[in-house]
């Protein structure tokens, strides 16, 4: 159980007493962890809103669950969004750099909060009519998976202090073995769609990973922050485009 109030306090709003003189680095054994209980908060919302009503409203429930989750996880990855849109208008890699660490939203930042915001909203709702819910909980964790991926495969691009800096600092290959065996061993339980997944996000993590390296030298907070929105949201519309698709193939794997 070793850095799990860490990755809690971290990736979530969410109360967790004690571990303050832990390793930072020792969380990254449980993001996939952390982010199966966001995924398991937001299914379990999502579920009961659709049990309460008397009549389906899913766009309705689909607001609440991105306020949800923005509360939950403190809008701290549409934070890093925010920041790297903003710095592909740098040229050089410490102006972009220094974009990223100003704490203003800039145009760019503004947009890309806005699509995300929209997507996300629009792929919740569709969930909801599909009947496609459940997918939620695969894409929480393989989002953090990738997270994970990055950190232990990228150096900190920062010379100084940041936020980023003590978990890339302790990262090493037996983190990142940990986390993506863990992250399998959920995505097994969706059948092969959900390993389709798994490998889906993680080819668009290595191509994102490789940008970031020619682009700042390296990976920051933002960066990873911005990865998991990415990554959730290129999966979630995959999800929503072919939810009952999905479900029925799942279905079958499970029942034959």
């Amino acid at each position: 159980m070793k850095g799990l109030r860490s990755a809690i306090r971290t990736l979530t709003i969410l109360p967790c007493k004690g571990g303050e003189n832990e390793n930072l680095a020792d969380s990254l054994y449980w993001f996939v962890g952390t982010g199966l209980l966001l995924g398991l908060i937001l299914f379990s919302f999502g579920a009961l809103w659709q049990w309460m009503l008397p009549s389906p409203w899913p766009l309705g429930g689909a607001v609440l669950m991105v306020s949800l989750e923005i509360f939950l996880t403190r809008g701290l990855h549409l934070d890093g969004l925010a920041d790297w849109a903003d710095s592909i208008g740098g040229f050089g890699r410490q102006k972009r750099l220094t974009i990223m660490k100003d704490v203003s939203v800039g145009a760019f930042g503004s947009l890309a909060l806005i699509l995300d915001v929209a997507l996300r909203v629009a792929i919740f709702s569709r969930l909801m009519s599909s009947g496609s819910l459940i997918w939620i909980l695969a894409v929480s964790v393989i989002s953090r998976d990738m997270m994970v991926g990055l950190i232990t495969t990228l150096p900190y691009a920062r010379s100084g202090e940041g936020m980023a800096g003590p978990f890339v600092a302790g990262a090493s290959k037996e983190h990142w073995v940990f986390s993506h065996c863990l992250c399998l061993m959920v995505c097994l339980f969706f059948g092969p769609l959900g390993v389709g997944l798994f490998f889906l996000g993680w080819g668009f993590t290595t191509l994102y990973g490789k940008r970031c390296r020619k682009q700042f030298g390296g990976i920051t907070g933002t960066c990873w922050g911005t990865a998991n929105e990415m990554v959730s949201l290129l999966l979630l519309l995959f999800c929503a485009a072919w939810g009952e698709t999905i479900m029925s193939v799942t279905s079958w794997f499970w029942l034959r």
